[in-house]
C-alpha cells in the first residue's frame, strides 16, 4: 500500500514582523487522524527537512480538541514533526497522495520550491491525488504541467479566503492573498462562510478552505485513492 505525504513549513517567524508562525497544528492532526484510521501510513516532509515550528496560536485552548491533544502529547508524532524529511529524500512513486498543510509560514516557503512542485506533479501524473488545506494551497500555486500550464487552471479549488485573512488583520503582513493568486492562476475559486468546514474535489485535486476543513479534505482524498 502506498503512503500519504504530508508537507509542512520550516518558517517560524513572519519575515516582516516580530510575530511567530509555523504549522497550524490542527491542519496536520485532523488530516492525519482520518488517514491513519483508514490504515495508511504517513511521511512528513518540509522544504528544508528537519524541524517544523508549530504556530503558537494553533495551541490556544479554543483550538485544541481531544484529537489535537491526543497527537500533541504523542511523543512519536511530535518527533516526526521535529525531524521531517527533506524534499530531496522523497520518491514520488511511494505516495498515493500529497497534502499541503497550512499555517501562515507556508506562504513564504511553499510556492517557489520547484523540487517540491515536481514531486507533487509526479504524484499526480502517476494517478495520485494532490491536496491542500487553508494556506497550504500556496503549494499548489506554481505546479506546472509539462506544457507550462498551471495544474490548477480550470479546476475548482478553495483555500484561505480574503475575508478570513482580513478578519485576522493579517492581510497586510502576507506577501499575497491566497484567494487572489488561486484566481490569477486560472483556478475556479469557491468558498463557504468564513471559518465553516468546506472542501472541494476536482480531477484528483482536493482543497479545503480553512483549518476546520482538514478532516473533510482527508475524507475526500480517501474516496479518490
Amino acid at each position: 500500500m502506498k503512503k500519504i505525504l504530508v508537507i509542512v513549513t520550516n518558517v517560524s517567524k513572519y519575515p516582516n514582523d516580530e510575530k511567530p508562525t509555523g504549522l497550524w497544528l490542527g491542519e496536520a492532526v485532523h488530516f492525519a487522524h482520518e488517514i491513519e484510521k483508514a490504515g495508511y501510513a504517513i511521511d512528513y516532509a518540509s522544504p528544508k527537512g528537519g524541524y517544523t515550528p508549530i504556530d503558537p496560536n494553533s495551541l490556544a485552548k479554543d483550538f485544541m480538541s481531544p484529537i489535537d491533544w491526543q497527537y500533541y502529547t504523542n511523543q512519536a508524532f511530535m518527533d516526526l514533526l521535529g525531524n521531517t524529511l527533506p524534499v530531496s529524500a522523497l520518491n514520488p512513486k511511494d505516495y498515493a497522495a500529497i497534502y499541503y498543510a497550512g499555517g501562515h509560514g507556508v506562504v513564504w516557503d511553499f510556492p517557489d520550491n520547484t523540487a517540491l512542485a515536481q514531486v507533487a506533479l509526479d504524484i499526480y501524473n502517476h494517478g495520485g491525488v494532490v491536496s491542500s488545506v487553508c494556506h497550504g494551497a500556496a503549494g499548489l500555486l506554481n505546479i506546472k504541467n509539462q506544457d507550462g500550464s498551471y495544474l490548477i487552471a480550470g479546476k475548482k479549488v478553495t483555500g484561505f479566503s480574503n475575508s478570513e485573512e482580513k478578519a485576522l488583520q493579517l492581510d497586510k503582513l502576507v506577501p499575497y492573498l491566497t484567494e487572489d493568486v488561486l484566481v490569477a492562476r486560472g483556478a475556479k475559486y469557491e468558498k463557504a462562510a468564513d471559518w465553516a468546514p468546506f472542501a472541494l474535489s476536482d480531477q484528483r485535486i482536493v482543497t479545503g478552505q480553512n483549518p476546520a476543513s482538514s478532516a473533510p479534505v482527508a475524507k475526500q482524498v480517501l474516496e479518490l485513492i
